[in-house]
């Protein structure tokens, strides 16, 4: 299985500006941890920068580098900051493999408190095309009203692959407005989204299941792929339980479609070997 969302730190060594002790999370997430979680589910999977800092992206980085489980991250930019360090190296590459940090397959842009056209977002089209340039992906963390911005960024950017974290809804509620912004993205090709973020306490399984028929019905399996958001989910269920509850939620699917949801998706869009097995 590729696990196209996780998230590492090590707070004795990096710093998080949204961690608090009532979170209930962990202060170190290492690869180790990922692999014992997973009880050795996960082949491969694509660590997200939790943060926005210089120090904690050069620390993931390294991470990542010492750890075959992760082949990928992806840096966060956040908006009003400007580039430095190894993101501005990351944006400026002909190619992946010329990035100071060859690991390092995109950059994500946090906007769920921005603006609905994404207009406040300075420096996005410049950063678009310095992704599509070096084949980088772009990962967008944004709310349902903002899925039509990012399929106008889309039309503009047509050789950029775009990756909607977390469906653009999260634990949101499916309503109209995500519906259209689903059909928005759907008429580009190159904008994929993960299936991760959307469990809840409780028995949430009709709503999961609701999301994954729409999602796959204007996407399908090609353009959807699994990630396990952990160890955020874990504040939920245990890795296994989130990935037994994200297959039960899913419609049926046939072998083909299924390795596309499981690896076949992610790997492709990442630009990374396929794992053997679907899970």
């Amino acid at each position: 299985m590729l696990d196209a969302h996780v998230h590492l730190w090590d707070l004795d060594r990096v710093h998080l500006s949204w961690f608090r002790p009532d979170l209930a999370l962990p202060r170190v997430v290492t690869a180790e941890d990922l692999a014992r979680a997973s009880r050795g589910a996960v082949e491969a999977a694509v660590a997200v920068q939790a943060g926005d800092t210089l120090g904690e992206a050069e620390w993931l980085a390294g991470h990542a580098a010492t750890h075959p489980i992760i082949p990928a991250i992806v840096l966060q930019y956040e908006a009003g900051r400007p580039w430095a360090g190894i993101v501005q190296p990351v944006v400026d590459a002909s190619t992946r493999s010329d990035a100071p940090h060859p690991r390092v397959a995109g950059i994500r842009v946090p906007t769920p408190q921005g603006a609905a056209d994404l207009s406040d977002v300075r420096g996005l089209d410049r950063l678009a095309d310095g992704l599509a340039t070096s084949g980088l992906v772009l990962e967008l963390l944004i709310r349902p009203d903002q899925l039509p911005a990012a399929a106008a960024l889309a039309a503009r950017h047509p050789e950029l692959t775009v990756v909607i974290c977390h469906l653009g809804l999260g634990r949101g509620t499916p309503d109209a407005t995500w519906r259209r912004g689903l059909d928005a993205i759907a008429a580009h090709d190159r904008v994929l989204a993960k299936l991760s973020g959307l469990h809840a306490d409780g028995d949430d399984a009709a709503r999961v299941a609701g999301i994954a028929a729409t999602a796959f019905d204007a996407l399908g399996p090609d353009r959807l792929m699994f990630g396990s958001d952990w160890p955020m989910s874990a504040r939920v269920a245990p890795y296994p339980e989130i990935v037994e509850r994200t297959a039960d939620a899913l419609p049926e699917l046939d072998a083909t479609a299924a390795d596309a949801f499981w690896h076949g998706t992610a790997a492709r869009a990442y630009a990374l070997p396929a794992p053997a097995d679907v899970r």
